[in-house]
């Protein structure tokens, strides 16, 4: 049986903000499995353990470029080891020149992206030599290239931690940005719940399936439930279902529609996002020490 330790379970607490023994029983009877244990807390109590999204687990920053034409932009996710170095002006002026090169230079893959040149050095030897300046590794995530149908607009979040590049036809400039604000506060992972991936939509239908089943009610009952709730889930993260946050009684889509206006499409970036960072729990490790010296010490 896997040994359950303090650092895991605070882990899977920041991830969830299940309380502390209900932490501690996911993951013994996930066997110490930190996903199939986050699984296990949506079951018993439902969307309040799904925060894992909204965590940042590593350091850096999205950066952003628009033409000035708004009709060609980019976005792209720089990462480094501490928020220190992600509020470096070297390593910001660095991260937007490279949403730059995105735009203008339309490279394949970040393999690409490093092969361009800045000021005839490379980018690969630009990133190279500004860690050997600044002391700590700097990685190119990601990126996206947006040749837009209508008008681009970004917003960017908490210093650049949550990042989104909206091409948005129609509407004005208040409301272009009010999407853009939107999306990165709502997190919306599709345009529409059509667009929703399926292996996304299959693992909501299984954890509202172990849900229903619990309830005890007959199984037609159980399947209209879970229908409902996937249906739910959807309409919550695909954008044009969810509510907007500025007044919550319409609807992006009925926004759009009031606005004669159309999100043709959306990137949303979080720094970190799906990147495991390991967890030191200090004080943990202090009590373990002292509890396993004592337990030592009365054998």
């Amino acid at each position: 049986m896997a040994e359950i330790t303090a650092g895991m379970v605070k882990e899977l607490r920041e991830k969830t903000d299940a309380p502390m023994m209900e932490c501690k029983k996911a993951l013994t009877e996930a066997a110490g499995d930190l996903e199939k244990a986050e699984e296990i807390l949506r079951v018993k109590l439902g969307n309040k353990a799904n925060k894992a999204a909204s965590r940042i687990a590593a350091e850096g920053v999205v950066a952003v470029y628009i033409s000035g034409d708004q009709k060609l932009g980019a976005i792209v996710e720089v990462n480094c080891e501490t928020d220190f170095v992600a509020k470096n002006d070297d390593f910001l002026a660095l991260s937007n020149k490279l949403a730059e090169l995105v735009a203008t230079q339309n490279p394949a893959d970040v393999g690409a992206l490093s092969a361009l040149t800045i000021n005839g050095t490379s980018v690969e030897e630009t990133r190279k030599a500004l860690i050997g300046k600044i002391g700590e590794n700097l990685s190119i995530r990601r990126f996206v290239r947006v040749a837009a149908k209508g008008g681009l607009v970004s917003y960017l979040h908490g210093g650049a931690k949550i990042g989104t590049l909206v091409d948005i036809s129609g509407g004005d400039v208040t409301l272009a940005k009010d999407v853009a604000m939107h999306i990165a506060a709502a997190k919306p992972v599709a345009l529409l719940t059509s667009d929703v991936p399926a292996a996304l939509v299959e693992k909501e239908r299984e954890i509202a399936r172990q849900k229903a089943a619990e309830s005890g009610k007959p199984a037609e009952i159980v399947a209209k439930m879970v229908e409902g709730s996937v249906a739910k889930f959807m309409k919550e993260v695909a954008l044009m279902g969810q509510p907007f946050v500025k007044d919550d009684k319409q609807t992006i889509e009925q926004l759009m529609k009031a606005k004669g206006a159309t999100v043709n499409s959306f990137t949303l970036y979080v720094v970190g996002e799906g990147i495991e960072k390991k967890v030191t729990d200090f004080a943990a490790e202090v009590a373990e020490a002292a509890a396993a010296a004592k337990a030592a010490a009365g054998a």
